[in-house]
């Protein structure tokens, strides 16, 4: 079980199971604003072992592109998920939120052609330009 949480921890949630697909730092627009970071690191969870044990009232959404649903912590912010309409199964969830190790480490950076200006990618991951190869975690 991985048990993650907010940054106040009003909103807790567990997940039965594991990390699925790939784990990725994804420097698009959209990750880099919603996480307030130069990029946000996602990976996928299955909707039916993820569960918000505390705080579910506390949670609140917005359409941030056609049928794609981010989930927040209306009491701090911290940004938990994102949810696709296409693929109700799975989960998108932030893994800044985590407090537990997933035992996985980053598999590679995607949308590198949107990364901003000020970072440099140092590390030996992988880099994609856009998200076809390392985003599709789904």
């Amino acid at each position: 079980m991985l048990r993650g949480s907010c940054a106040c921890g009003q909103v807790r949630y567990e997940i039965d199971g594991e990390l699925r697909g790939r784990v990725s730092h994804c420097h698009c627009w959209q990750c880099r604003k919603h996480s307030g970071a130069s990029f946000g690191t996602t990976a996928a969870v299955l909707a039916a072992e993820f569960r918000i044990v505390e705080g579910d009232g506390q949670l609140g959404a917005w359409e941030s592109s056609p049928g794609i649903h981010r989930r927040f912590a209306t009491c701090c912010g911290s940004p938990i998920y994102k949810t696709l309409e296409a693929i109700p199964q799975i989960i998108a969830l932030r893994l800044g939120t985590l407090d537990d190790d997933p035992g996985r480490t980053v598999e590679g950076h995607i949308y590198v052609d949107s990364k901003a200006p000020w970072v440099t990618l140092d590390d030996d991951l992988p880099t994609e330009p856009g998200g076809s190869k390392f985003g599709d975690r789904f």
